[in-house]
């Protein structure tokens, strides 16, 4: 028993049990026995310029390496700066462990500085919010926390200490309590689905003509893309992807039909999805009903029955551990006699239809129009991109470009913010993408009007040396508000930025390096030399106000 820890050091060393390697922060005097318990325990600490890209970070390290991520930050207003990363961690099921300082108990209700009681402001998007009853507790409270926000459905969970608890000195807990600096972390046990639900599924599958496979981010987080992959193959379903489902079925897969997105969502007759709600950016769960054919039966699959949709009536459903989900549906698809060559002329309609769309988006991909085409970015991109390269994007209008021309190679390399749809998150999404992946290209994909949630931060990719491609879209303009606010009223407001802002000087003047792009010939030389610098770096593209976005949803 060593008397020499404090209470911080245990909660470090408890931390580092769930996988944390590194500790996301902006330093305030509330949490310094955290920091010097990741001096003890070599943890990484790596310090932001605004509390929100903590928590970002830390939800990226959480998405990329499907280990818990951890932000630690300070009493008051650290708390409230991190909310956002928090909300978005809670839409995208990303288990981060938040750890907030609070005002000394010894001093509580005397109007301490930044005293402020934490948990009841995010016990609404985290899984769970508290307070640490005393120093001696804060080594099970923090394996507590843990424990939350890896089990299915995972998610945050926010933990804040007061001071002088922090402070204090604390024995170490012995190792077989679970508190201890190195026990066994507890983990949850798979689910297992409903045999009978499965068996269900699989008479919709063996009935339909028309089926659609969607796959989610929750298949990535569940380490579920080999089974599902497997499924998709063995049944010869087409395939569309669905936020981190991206690359589980690469580029160029013969079952995947993303260009075909319309044609499949509005003419099967039978959509599965999985790993993924049934929200807004797929239609609420309506699919079929064109060409005067009838609505879409829906399956869903998720990885705890609180995902299951509520809100519609699904015709089937299972919950459980998504690789034991995929492979119970792949027997009980086998024992319902389901013939993969039943879906060939649906696949092949799908197949073509994609292949129709990506032959005309050749043209606007090298379009030489000046001023640049959006398009045209994301053409000479695609040139330059690993294999493992991962994308990260930041926007509205420009980045919902990515999202359609864009397709990962591998899974596990795609980042957005997902359906909070909270702008700001690219920065912090860099940093720890830098972090997961040192030998990757990292690419971040920012409209103009993100970059001004978190550009400082690229102070903090300089200071600790993580070298990170950033592309501007430049339009002058808050692209996403603008053109529905002129199709509405005939005029907008609150809608323009400065045309040409040199968000490439921002970066300079932080230590990295930037050019500014006024013309399409220019661009491909300028991505070369920002992926050869070895520096943060920003090409800003000035590109067309009067393109936008051909979106077909608003999101309401």
């Amino acid at each position: 028993m060593d008397s020499a820890k404090h209470a911080g050091d245990i909660a470090v060393a408890v931390s580092r049990t769930y996988g944390v390697e590194t500790m996301f922060t902006l330093s305030g005097g509330h949490v310094f026995p955290l920091y010097d318990g990741a001096v003890h325990e070599k943890t990484r600490i790596l310090d932001v310029r605004h509390e929100q890209s903590a928590v970002f970070a830390a939800e990226a390290t959480a998405r990329l390496t499907r280990q818990p991520g951890l932000a630690v930050l300070t009493a008051g207003p650290g708390v409230t700066n991190g909310v956002s990363g928090v909300a978005t961690a809670h839409f995208n099921g990303s288990p981060v462990v938040v750890m907030g300082g609070r005002a000394p108990l010894s001093r509580w209700g005397s109007g301490a500085l930044q005293e402020m009681d934490h948990p009841p402001l995010v016990e609404p998007i985290t899984k769970l919010a508290f307070t640490a009853s005393s120093a001696e507790s804060i080594g099970q409270d923090v394996a507590m926390a843990f424990r939350s926000a890896i089990a299915p459905h995972r998610g945050p969970v926010f933990l804040d200490f007061y001071m002088d608890h922090l402070f204090a000195p604390v024995p170490e807990p012995a190792a077989e309590s679970g508190a201890g600096a190195d026990p066994e972390p507890l983990t949850p046990s798979p689910l297992e689905p409903d045999s009978d639900a499965l068996a269900a599924i699989a008479r919709l599958i063996a009935e339909a003509e028309r089926p659609v496979l969607v796959l989610g981010s929750d298949v990535w987080m569940e380490r579920a893309e080999e089974a599902a992959r497997d499924f998709a193959e063995e049944y010869r379903l087409p395939v569309i992807p669905n936020g981190q489902g991206r690359g589980i079925l690469p580029s160029g897969h013969e079952l995947l039909v993303t260009r075909a997105r319309g044609v499949a969502f509005g003419q099967a007759d039978l959509v599965i999805v999985a790993g993924a709600p049934l929200d807004f950016r797929l239609g609420y769960g309506w699919f079929g009903g064109k060409n005067d054919l009838p609505l879409a039966k829906v399956v869903h699959l998720a990885d705890a029955p609180s995902q299951i949709a509520e809100h519609i009536q699904p015709a089937g459903s299972a919950a459980g551990d998504l690789s034991l989900v995929f492979w119970g549906l792949s027997s009980a698809c086998a024992e319902a006699k389901v013939s993969p060559t039943r879906y060939a002329p649906w696949l092949a309609k799908l197949s073509e239809a994609d292949a129709a769309a990506r032959s005309g988006d050749a043209e606007l991909l090298s379009s030489d129009a000046d001023p640049i085409h959006p398009m045209r970015i994301y053409g000479e991109l695609n040139k330059v991109l690993a294999d493992d390269a991962v994308i990260i994007g930041d926007g509205g209008d420009f980045v919902s470009y990515a999202g359609k021309y864009i397709e990962p190679i591998q899974p596990g390399c795609w980042l957005d913010p997902g359906p909070y749809g909270c702008l700001g998150t690219g920065l912090g999404y860099a940093i720890a993408a830098r972090l997961a992946r040192p030998s990757s290209q990292v690419v971040l994909l920012l409209g103009d009007g993100a970059a001004g949630f978190s550009l400082m931060d690229v102070d903090s990719l300089v200071r600790h040396n993580l070298p990170v491609v950033m592309i501007c879209g430049n339009n002058g303009m808050w692209g996403l508000e603008k053109h529905p606010m002129q199709m509405l009223y005939g005029y907008d407001v609150a809608a323009e930025l400065r045309p040409q802002t040199r968000y490439d000087q921002v970066v300079t003047a932080l230590g990295g390096g930037g050019e500014m792009v006024t013309s399409p010939d220019e661009l491909g030389p300028a991505l070369r030399r920002a992926f050869d610098a070895g520096v943060p770096y920003l090409v800003n593209v000035i590109t067309d106000p009067a393109v936008a976005y051909p979106r077909t949803t608003t999101g309401v």
